[in-house]
């Protein structure tokens, strides 16, 4: 018998979101963003679904070289970039570019000898704090990687701390906008801004590429639900009720006995926990979908299985259909009920739970 828990990944969902982005900007090309394995949808699916993007984005070297092998002829972005200068030799064989974002690789590209030109993507820190150079030392670092004989050519990339908050506080889109406009004018090449929300709450931002990433997968960055923004959700995770226990008040449920009845109840048992993906986070009251009517996690999440409230459920019974998130259930909804985002939900699957495929 196979365990009830699947996850439905909907590949037309998937193409759909990408025409989103080509409607949102339509003058800019757009890396399909594909690392942690397309936020746990597939690399392999995600290269199928965005076959007409310009070009796929990631950050695992060996997937960026393996997407060669199979037959992907776009162009490959190392978001991150090389890791040692060994690895330059073969990105350089298989056209591959990077990001170039401190002190250190510059020099190992400087001491590199290559077997074809590459292309660099310099990075600039506008004011995120993570990888990149200063504003104040970005045309600085424009000359020395300019004067490097096995670049080809340059193209000045950011990222956004907080696109999805116009009006943020510390650092809005149009204090990083204006650094960058600032570090780069005058300097020959092309822009790769907007990740997911720039794109559907920027749009007007000049850019060349766009880095759409948690948009392609139904997610939403923020602002309003995907369904505002015209997304579908491409990954669905469902299972069944594998038991049901009527408890009475003053009863408890699960490891800790976290929860308890404040009244007579009927509890379902799910076949599905945290080693499948599920947060073990989550808390009471988190959204659950069992056969299509909206109700409530209870008790702590388990290795296995996690429990509901099936009181509001008539005629619920085990084999009943429970849908975790997807089309019926947004992840944001489970995300945010358990403190954290839906690309983590996302990229959190496990190996575990059966994958269908829709295409």
């Amino acid at each position: 018998m196979t365990r009830p828990l699947t996850a439905t990944i909907d590949l037309n969902a998937m193409r759909h979101n990408f025409s989103v982005v080509r409607s949102s900007v339509p003058n800019a090309k757009a890396w399909a963003v594909v690392k942690a394995d397309a936020y746990g949808h597939g690399l392999e699916r995600a290269v199928r679904a965005f076959a007409d993007a310009d070009g796929l984005a990631l950050i695992e070297i060996d997937h960026a070289i393996n997407l060669r092998k199979t037959g992907w002829q776009k162009p490959i972005l190392l978001l991150e970039g090389f890791f040692k200068a060994d690895e330059l030799p073969e990105l350089a064989e298989n056209e591959i570019s990077f990001a170039v974002a401190c002190d250190e690789q510059m020099a190992m590209l400087e001491k590199a000898v290559l077997p074809k030109p590459v292309n660099v993507h310099l990075k600039m820190n506008s004011g995120m704090n993570r990888l990149g150079y200063l504003p104040s030392a970005y045309r600085t670092a424009y000359e020395r990687l300019s004067r490097i004989p096995s670049v080809k050519s340059i193209s000045y990339m950011t990222h956004f701390a907080n696109s999805e908050d116009p009006s943020h506080p510390k650092v809005p889109v149009s204090e990083q906008l204006r650094r960058f406009d600032g570090a780069t004018a005058g300097l020959p090449g092309e822009r790769n801004l907007s990740n997911s929300a720039a794109i559907l709450l920027h749009p007007y931002i000049r850019t060349d590429w766009v880095r759409p990433g948690i948009m392609l997968y139904g997610g939403t960055p923020g602002g309003k639900s995907a369904e505002e923004y015209g997304l579908i959700a491409a990954m669905s995770l469902d299972s069944e009720i594998i038991q049901i226990q009527n408890i009475r008040k003053g009863d408890s449920v699960g490891y800790g006995s976290l929860f308890t009845a404040e009244a007579d109840m009927t509890i379902g048992v799910v076949a599905c926990g945290y080693a499948d993906g599920y947060p073990r986070v989550a808390p009471e009251g988190t959204p659950v979908i069992v056969d299509g009517v909206r109700t409530r996690l209870v008790g702590r999440v388990s290795m296995d299985m996690l429990t509901v409230d099936l009181t509001p459920v008539k005629g619920a019974h085990v084999g009943s259909k429970v849908n975790l998130w997807g089309k019926e259930l947004p992840i944001e909804e489970v995300a945010v009920a358990a403190g954290t985002v839906g690309y983590e939900l996302m990229c959190a699957l496990s190996s575990r739970p059966q994958v269908i495929e829709l295409d």
